[in-house]
């Protein structure tokens, strides 16, 4: 694996896009950025909450590591405690009627950010054009 690989995958696990910012593709590097800022902002913005690993049960695990997969957004929200935008609190509200869309949306952002570290290494290693 060369080192240029590596610096982008953390560069995607970071922030949004940024890996692929690094590997000189703009376009989809600013496409990736908006779609998973938009689905977390919208998640959080839906009562939804994040997982962390204080939570039970080990799927709650799993969905830590992909609420995680958001990177900085995710470590800066949970830094405030709190969304200073919508007034919420991470945990989100239960009762709410968009609470599991909001977290379905705030863990799929995270999801898909990790699977585009995997594009980031593919493009990385020349696998992908």
């Amino acid at each position: 694996m060369k080192g240029r690989t590596i610096t982008a995958m953390l560069f995607a696990l970071l922030v949004p896009g940024a890996g692929h910012l690094y590997l000189g593709r703009r376009g989809r590097a600013a496409t990736f950025f908006i779609i998973i800022v938009f689905l977390f902002i919208a998640g959080l913005g839906l009562d939804g909450r994040l997982y962390t690993f204080d939570d039970q049960g080990g799927l709650a695990a799993l969905a830590a590591i992909g609420s995680m997969g958001s990177g900085v957004l995710y470590f800066i929200t949970r830094g405030l405690g709190y969304v200073p935008l919508f007034g919420y609190e991470i945990g989100g509200d239960y009762k709410s009627m968009t609470f599991e869309y909001g977290t379905a949306f705030a863990l799929t952002a995270g999801l898909m950010n990790l699977l585009l570290i995997v594009d980031v290494f593919d493009i990385a290693e020349g696998r992908k054009p």
